[in-house]
């Protein structure tokens, strides 16, 4: 399995009561297949995996690996604050199915490169699937150096890198450490053009929850080279990625998916939305809509 291209880190729908809205979450899988998304990833940190109990953290992800029915990989949030923990968790998904684990950094915790190396090492060793390690400092309080990256993907069950980090410099300096089957990918919507134009070989994406066809065509392009095209789709993109973070995530994506009928909310302590941004999300998906009607593939895979 090596993982590219367009890459959705998927919202989980509520119920107006609360409970994980599974038509909803059906609905928003089969958008995903038809737009031509080419990985997902379930229960991460777009999908409010903290707020999930065991039971419903097994149920979607059992239902997501029904539908996909293996015409995509279907990537699991494992990550935990404790090896161990992150260890138990990732066998869970392995028996579920999954085709690999997505493992963030341990949150809060704040572990030294050296903890980081023993603790990737240990998940890839015992947890049972494909590893693809995840940095995103500005939620974990721990940055993983590239340096480090660069060892662990000499290990033969670590396949890749989610890289939320924005800075050019990083892209620059985690691309030439990686081996042959190592995938570099962005976990930054707005810099991931740039990032798959320096080589990166996709983006796990949160914007692609609400334009999975824009984006595919996105990826399709950069990854051919074709800058300019490339170019143009995503600056349609730019008032889109600007919304999605002016509340943290994943409130702002939720609203819109709420716009399209898919999910009433989010749990505490996430809020929805505030009221002031309201007309601005009803005006973007007005947009959005407009953008993958004319963004619609009829080749998806």
């Amino acid at each position: 399995m090596r993982l590219s291209g367009s890459i959705t880190a998927l919202a989980t729908p509520f119920t107006a009561a609360g409970d994980i809205d599974f038509p909803a979450w059906e609905r928003l899988l089969q958008a995903q297949l038809a737009a031509g998304t080419q990985a997902v990833v379930v229960a991460g940190s777009t999908g409010e995996a903290a707020a999930l109990s065991d039971e419903e953290y097994e149920r979607l992800l059992r239902h997501a690996l029904e539908t996909c029915a293996g015409r995509i990989p279907v990537l699991a949030g494992t990550g935990q604050s404790n090896t161990a923990k992150t260890v138990q968790a990732t066998r869970r998904a392995a028996r579920l199915g999954a085709d690999a684990a997505l493992v963030v950094t341990p949150p809060y915790v704040r572990p030294t490169q050296a903890g980081l190396l023993a603790h990737f090492r240990a998940v890839a060793d015992d947890g049972g699937l494909p590893v693809v390690l995840y940095n995103v400092p500005g939620r974990t309080g721990c940055d993983m150096l590239a340096e480090t990256t660069g060892e662990l993907s000499l290990h033969a069950n670590i396949i890749g890198i989610k890289e939320a980090r924005a800075e050019e410099e990083r892209m620059q300096a985690l691309l030439p450490l990686r081996r042959e089957d190592f995938v570099v990918l962005s976990g930054d919507d707005p810099t991931a053009l740039r990032a798959m134009l320096a080589g990166a070989d996709g983006v796990i994406s949160v914007a692609s929850n609400v334009v999975p066809r824009s984006f595919r065509r996105l990826c399709d392009a950069a990854l051919a080279g074709d800058a300019a095209t490339a170019a143009t789709l995503n600056e349609a993109l730019v008032e889109l990625y600007h919304f999605l973070g002016i509340e943290p995530n994943p409130i702002p994506v939720k609203a819109l998916l709420a716009l399209d009928g898919i999910g009433h909310g989010l749990r505490l302590p996430l809020q929805p939305l505030s009221s002031a941004h309201a007309a601005q999300a009803e005006r973007l998906q007005a947009a959005i809509r407009q953008l993958e009607q004319a963004n619609g593939r009829g080749d998806a895979a």
